[in-house]
């Protein structure tokens, strides 16, 4: 017995996916160095060493002497010798005044004036220890220092970006179908048949 069938046969749709991967590149240029490191501001001030020697001394123990302290100095000596001629004379003159009382005035007076002067000499230098004076001032050195800052004109340069984004292509490769077909299907009517 044959029994009446639909067939149905259908066939999903299908797609199509392409990929096309993204891409980004980075570069980074390298800065652009510029840096001045200018010198150091350098002062340097200096007093220069002084060295006095003073010989008027020695010269004078060697009799070079100047001609106004040569004049200063005879005057000196002339008045003291004045004085002391005077302090004699008046002592032989107060001798002579008491004659009567005796004791060979006049003998011991001659004697005395006539005798020449002893002077006592040791060992001496000529110029003596200590107649050349020296004085030194040491020199004297500032040193003054002014560091300068460093000028730093340095730029950084922005990375260089490239992106392509990724693409994603779809598509329809197959419509989707649905196929029917019967078999053994009849439609019976009033005195009529037909096969469907």
């Amino acid at each position: 017995m044959n029994f009446p069938q639909i067939r149905l046969q259908s066939s999903p749709a299908s797609i199509t996916i392409q990929t096309t991967p993204g891409r980004m590149e980075i570069q980074q240029p390298p800065a652009v160095l510029d840096i001045q490191q200018p010198k150091a501001i350098l002062d340097i001030e200096t007093t220069p060493g002084k060295l006095t020697i003073d010989q008027t001394e020695a010269w004078a123990d060697m009799n070079i002497k100047s001609v106004f302290r040569m004049a200063e100095e005879n005057a000196q000596e002339g008045q003291q010798a004045a004085l002391e001629a005077t302090g004699s004379a008046a002592q032989d003159g107060d001798e002579l005044m008491r004659i009567e009382n005796g004791g060979g005035v006049i003998a011991s007076q001659a004697k005395r004036n006539g005798e020449s002067p002893q002077y006592e000499f040791n060992i001496g230098w000529i110029p003596r220890h200590g107649s050349v004076k020296i004085q030194y001032d040491p020199a004297s050195v500032r040193i003054n220092i002014r560091p300068q800052e460093v000028i730093n004109n340095t730029r950084i340069q922005k990375p260089i970006i490239d992106h392509v984004g990724s693409q994603v292509d779809i598509r329809l490769k197959q419509h989707e179908s649905l196929n029917i077909d019967f078999e053994g299907l009849k439609f019976v009517g009033i005195n009529y048949e037909q096969e469907i």
